[in-house]
């Protein structure tokens, strides 16, 4: 950290490791943001997408925190049209000012019609996207349940559509890039290694999988990794 510039970038719930910042956690971030006079960037895309009860909080709806920092959402991912690259800045207008500043220069424009079908859309009531909320969770325990009962440890998943897979207790004799590449080869299946997201040359056990199918396309992958594992 330097005095002159700072900036911190989060995101949450947080894309690979799924988890969700609590209010504690951003209440800590907000003290030491204020200690170092920093402005805050979170990704808060899959606001939408948080499971077993739990309640996103925006860096908005921190009080240490909502007048230092711009809050990213995306449409793409609140109404599962991810083909429209709509996205947005909330914040204070200090900062959302140099935001638009800059934006005109990246972004020549967005097409009307995607905006006035966003903002249809963020004036919707909550409850619109609890079916989608609902389907996601019990397609990521259906997955947990089948890949647990074959011996993978699942590693919890606060939110978005994706959960992580730890291959350790399989003993195999491949780092995850490796049984990534194996998987692929041998049980048709497509996965993300986590040290993919990691510094070059760290070997990790973990896959990223995605849970946003059908349950028969997800059967069909889980009995892809087993067998993928079986033969590893």
């Amino acid at each position: 950290m330097t005095t002159e510039y700072c900036l911190v970038m989060i995101t949450t719930p947080n894309n690979p490791t799924t988890h969700a910042l609590t209010r504690a956690e951003l209440e800590s971030l907000g003290r030491f943001c204020a200690h170092h006079n920093a402005i805050v960037i979170s990704d808060e895309v899959w606001e939408n997408v948080v499971f077993d009860g739990l309640e996103h909080l925006s860096v908005l709806q921190i009080d240490s925190l909502k007048d230092r920092a711009l809050k990213i959402g995306s449409a793409g991912k609140l109404f599962a049209l991810t083909g429209w690259k709509v996205g947005f800045v909330c914040g204070p207008h200090t900062l959302v000012d140099q935001v638009a500043r800059a934006h005109q220069f990246i972004t020549f424009t967005t097409a009307p019609n995607l905006q006035y079908g966003v903002a249809y859309g963020l004036d919707l009531p909550t409850e619109r996207f609890d079916d989608a909320r609902e389907e996601l969770r019990a397609a990521r325990d259906h997955m947990t349940t089948r890949l647990g009962d074959a011996g993978f440890e699942i590693l919890p998943a606060d939110g978005s559509y994706f959960l992580n897979i730890d291959l350790t207790p399989l003993n195999l004799k491949m780092d995850g890039l490796a049984f990534a590449h194996h998987a692929l080869e041998t049980g048709g299946v497509a996965t993300i290694p986590l040290q993919a997201f990691c510094p070059t040359g760290r070997e990790l056990p973990i896959l990223r999988l995605c849970f946003a199918k059908s349950l028969a396309t997800l059967d069909k992958g889980i009995d892809g990794l087993i067998r993928a594992a079986k033969s590893a």
